[in-house]
């Protein structure tokens, strides 16, 4: 079904696609390609959200000059629906294109099929499936939003080889180096929202912000406080961009004084007084966010991996020993059987300066 030249030019697609990793939010990434007689006619990729999607640029970059018969190689099927912009199967349809390739079809609701439908009803020829695990790999946050209605969750953790995070004491600055630190902040800026805890704001006073990146935006700050302990002066509220506190408790006088510091409340907790993590995450995909990155303590940590919220780990380990009396990356109750045990799928290492960065997905198999 599919040609060296159509995994050619859907490798350019894919390429173009990922010029939108930290600017699309809340849309996916997607890339076009238009092709006659063996020639690019025009390419594309969807920058920002309400701006044109990648099919509009492509054709327009085409001028639409000698586009009937044309392949259209997309990484994600043309939207069919008026939502912020037109749809782009009709816009597709009239410009002559006669064949379009698509990576993977759109998870979500509104399109399902029913953009190739659009096409195929208007006699142009169309094949899915061309590469689609890597159109996956660029939209994590989006599938799992459409499909799962929670976002990807991703954890980032530091710590030494011997897998601690920081002295008995707490001390922790600075595990790892500055490549390290660097790297990190390319996580922050592709995350719809970053999420921490109460502890560690209280401890470390973290700013949860992208620097020295300009994305046109600051991902959204989410702390759970159970007891709503926020500390008004804390740096984050001083900072462009939102804070969510996610608490358990009502404490009209504290909010008050909260939202005047600028940030907002919303009260998701369990009878047991807990914040109710997975409640949490149906309320963040609501509020449109696709990646979340967290940053946090062992206990937290430890609880997203306990209630299976945990999609992805990213871990940097740094060359030198910080001892057993050290602490360590989850809070987990003691396993009584290897069964028990949580596994993990590596899916790349790499050197990063002096450190290493190993990503793993939670689970022994695909997902």
């Amino acid at each position: 079904m599919f040609s060296a030249e159509d995994a050619r030019y859907m490798a350019r697609a894919l390429e173009l696609a990922r010029r939108g990793l930290y600017t699309t939010d809340p849309n996916p990434r997607v890339g076009c390609v238009l092709v006659g007689n063996g020639k690019v006619l025009g390419e594309g990729w969807h920058e920002r959200a309400g701006g044109p999607h990648a099919e509009i640029v492509a054709l327009n970059q085409s001028g639409q000059q000698h586009l009937y018969g044309a392949t259209a190689y997309i990484t994600l099927e043309p939207c069919c629906h008026t939502g912020r912009t037109g749809p782009c199967s009709q816009a597709l349809i009239d410009a002559g294109v006669a064949r379009v390739v698509v990576a993977m079809r759109d998870p979500n609701p509104c399109v399902d099929g029913g953009g190739i439908k659009q096409l195929q009803d208007a006699g142009i020829e169309v094949h899915h499936g061309l590469m689609e695990a890597q159109a996956e790999t660029l939209n994590p946050g989006f599938i799992s939003r459409m499909t799962r209605h929670r976002p990807w969750l991703r954890v980032k953790l530091a710590a030494s080889l011997d897998g601690r995070t920081a002295l008995k004491n707490g001390e922790s600055k600075w595990i790892t180096g500055e490549d390290a630190r660097a790297d990190v902040q390319m996580l922050r800026a592709r995350s719809s929202a970053i999420l921490t805890g109460v502890s560690t704001v209280l401890h470390d006073n973290p700013s949860l912000n992208v620097r020295d990146l300009d994305i046109g935006r600051q991902p959204l700050r989410v702390v759970t406080d159970t007891g709503l302990r926020m500390p008004t002066d804390a740096a984050m509220l001083k900072l462009p961009g939102q804070t969510l506190i996610a608490t358990a408790v009502r404490n009209p006088e504290k909010e008050e004084v909260l939202r005047a510091a600028g940030a907002e409340i919303v009260h998701i907790g369990t009878q047991a007084h807990a914040i109710d993590l997975p409640a949490l995450m149906t309320h963040l995909a609501a509020r449109e966010v696709n990646e979340m990155h967290v940053e946090a303590g062992a206990t937290l940590c430890g609880a997203l991996l306990q209630a299976g919220l945990v999609d992805e780990l990213v871990l940097y380990l740094a060359p030198h020993i910080l001892g057993n009396q050290s602490r360590g990356l989850f809070n987990l109750p003691e396993l009584e059987t290897m069964s028990g045990r949580i596994e993990l799928t590596i899916t790349d290492v790499r050197a990063v300066g002096r450190d290493w960065r190993v990503t793993a997905r939670v689970g022994s198999g695909p997902r």
